[in-house]
């Protein structure tokens, strides 16, 4: 990226880049957020403030990407981290997995609207297809058989592989198990 931080400003629970040239240059970077108004954006159509998420933030914020100011005031990372913790229930858990999917090449986008923690692209929205969802397992979470087929179910109607990712806070260690439906 680059030496400047780029700016983004904390509007209620999202943050936004103003500058449309900051907003170019990270999207472009690594698929980072979402142009407002742009429902499948390409790398050369950005022309709008991009979006960010809150988790999304915090990772670029504690990577020295960006700097984030509310109201013109600037936001220290433990006051942004206070904010998540208040906004996502397993703050940290999904963080650590956030990290560890972008730090392995993967694109990170919410999954939300698949029922899941995340959606995991190899290449990039516009680009591929997320081949994954990931649902966050914290350790000693009891998962029942009927929590397995109904993600699975899922996952497999929208042409995905299910994985869930067990986050251990205490090694900085993720385990992914990955589930694969068969037909006989």
């Amino acid at each position: 990226m680059t030496e400047t931080k780029i700016r983004a400003e904390l509007v209620e629970n999202r943050l936004v880049v103003w500058d449309l040239d900051e907003s170019r240059k990270l999207f472009s970077s690594g698929f980072y957020g979402k142009p407002i108004g742009i429902p499948k954006p390409k790398l050369n159509e950005i022309n709008a403030p991009v979006i960010l998420d809150l988790l999304e933030g915090y990772y670029l914020f504690s990577k020295g990407i960006i700097s984030i100011s509310k109201k013109g005031k600037k936001i220290s990372e433990r006051t942004l981290a206070e904010i998540c913790k208040n906004e996502y229930v397993q703050f940290e858990e999904k963080m650590l997995v956030y990290s560890k999917l972008r730090e392995s090449g993967f694109v990170v986008t919410p999954g939300i609207k698949f029922g899941a923690d995340f959606a995991a692209y190899e290449r990039g929205p516009g680009l591929d297809h997320a081949p994954y969802l990931v649902r966050v397992t914290p350790p000693n979470t009891k998962v029942t058989a009927t929590d397995i087929v109904l993600a699975g179910r899922l996952a497999t109607t929208v042409r995905k592989q299910f994985i869930m990712a067990v986050p251990n806070l205490t090694e900085k260690q993720v385990y992914f198990i990955g589930f694969d439906w068969w037909k006989a």
